[in-house]
C-alpha cells in the first residue's frame, strides 16, 4: 500500500528561456542598466523626501514614548523588543487554526484525504472523515528550524490508542528538543488494524507538512510499548518502503517478538534503513516481556542485519521508562548527526 504524504520531490523544470532583442524593438535594455542623469535625480529627490519622512515619523515615536508614565514606558519598550527579537511571539505559529506555543501541548482535529479514508476502511471499519492528534512542543520551538518528531503508537489490546499512551513520552521527549505526535480518529473503529492506525498516522503528517512543508524533512522516529513496539516496528517499515518518512530511531520497550525484521523483509524499505539505531527497553521486574525475550528479540534485529541495536535495563516493569526515553533519543540524535 503506497500512501503519499507528499515526501516525493516534484520536478524542477528550470529551462533557460532565451530573450531575441530584435522581437522587441521598444524595450532599450542599454537604458535599463544605465539610466540618464535626470533618471537619477528624481530616484535622488524621491529618496531624500522618503527618508525625511521616516525621520519624522521616528521622531513623533520617540516623543510618545517619552512623555508615558515610567511603568507604562518600560512595559512598552519590552513588548517593542519583543517582537522585534522574538518574532515567533507575536506572530506565533500556527497548526490546524491553533496557536503552538512552546513547551505546551495541542489538541487538533484535522481533515483526513480520500485515499488515507480508503485505507482506514479496510477490513469493514467505518471511513474517518477527521482525525484527532495530541501534538506536544518543545521550548524554543519554531517551525523555521528543524525539529525532530517522535511518533507515539499503542497497542491495540484493551481498547487502547496512542492518545492514551502520549503522556509517557511528552515530558521526557520534550525536554530532549522533540515534537511528540499521536494520532487517532474523531470515531470509533470496528477493527483497530494497522491500515487504521497507519491511515490516520499519515494524515496526521500531512497536516503537519501542509502547515509546514520544511518539516517533510524533518527526522521522524517511533515509539511503543508492548504491542505499540510491534506495530511501531511494522509502521515504521511500510512508511519508509514509500519513502515518506526516513526513520530515525525505534524505542521498543516491553518487546517479546520482532515484528520489524518480518517488516523489513515484507515491505523492503530502502537498504539503508538497516542503520536505524534501535534502543529496546527491558524492566528488570516485567512478567509479560522478561529480559530473556528482549535477548531473542535483540539476536532477530541483528541477524536481520541491523547494525545499531541497543538492549537496556531499568528498575521497574512493564512500561515505559521516562529516563530511558531521554537516553534513547539523545542516541538517535548522536547517530543521525541531526
Amino acid at each position: 500500500m503506497y500512501l503519499d504524504l507528499h515526501g516525493r520531490r516534484q520536478r524542477h523544470k528550470n529551462q533557460s528561456r532565451e530573450t531575441n532583442a530584435h522581437s522587441h524593438p521598444d524595450v532599450d535594455l542599454a537604458a535599463d542598466r544605465n539610466p540618464t542623469a535626470s533618471g537619477k535625480n528624481s530616484t535622488n529627490r524621491r529618496f531624500n523626501s522618503s527618508g525625511k519622512h521616516f525621520q519624522r515619523v521616528i521622531g513623533q515615536i520617540v516623543c510618545f514614548i517619552a512623555s508615558m508614565p515610567g511603568f507604562i514606558r518600560v512595559a512598552f519598550v519590552a513588548l517593542i523588543w519583543v517582537c522585534l527579537l522574538g518574532p515567533g511571539r507575536c506572530g506565533a505559529a500556527t497548526l490546524a487554526g491553533q496557536t503552538v506555543r512552546p513547551d505546551g501541548t495541542l489538541d487538533i482535529r484535522f481533515p483526513v484525504d480520500k485515499s488515507f479514508q480508503d485505507a482506514a476502511a479496510e477490513g469493514g471499519n467505518p471511513r474517518p472523515t477527521q482525525g484527532r492528534a495530541i501534538v506536544s512542543f518543545p521550548k524554543g520551538f519554531d517551525p523555521a528550524q528543524a525539529w525532530p518528531i517522535l511518533v507515539v503508537l499503542s497497542t491495540t489490546d484493551a481498547g487502547r490508542t496512542n492518545l492514551m499512551d502520549a503522556p509517557f513520552y511528552q515530558q521526557p521527549a520534550t525536554a530532549e528538543g522533540w515534537i511528540v505526535l499521536a494520532s487517532d480518529a474523531t470515531i470509533s473503529t470496528r477493527q483497530d488494524s494497522t491500515s487504521w492506525r497507519l491511515a490516520l498516522l499519515a494524515a496526521a503528517l500531512q497536516t503537519v507538512r501542509r502547515e509546514w512543508p520544511q518539516s517533510a524533512r524533518w527526522p521522524v522516529a517511533f515509539a511503543g510499548l508492548s504491542g505499540g513496539a510491534k506495530l511501531s516496528g511494522v509502521i515504521g517499515a511500510m512508511l519508509a518502503s514509500t519513502n515518506a518518512v526516513q526513520p530515525c530511531g525505534f524505542f521498543l520497550a516491553g518487546i517479546n517478538d520482532d515484528r520489524l525484521s518480518v517488516a523489513y523483509k515484507m515491505y523492503h524499505p530502502p537498504p539503508n534503513f538497516l542503520n536505524t539505531p534501535i534502543w529496546l527497553s527491558s524492566g528488570m521486574s516485567d512478567q509479560r516481556a522478561p529480559y530473556t525475550a528482549h535477548e531473542r528479540v535483540r539476536s532477530s534485529l541483528v541477524n536481520t542485519g541491523f547494525k545499531r541495536v541497543r538492549l537496556e535495563t531499568f528498575p521497574g516493569g512493564h512500561e515505559v521508562n521516562a529516563a530511558q526515553v531521554q537516553l534513547a533519543l539523545r542516541w538517535f540524535r548522536q547517530a543521525g548527526n541531526f
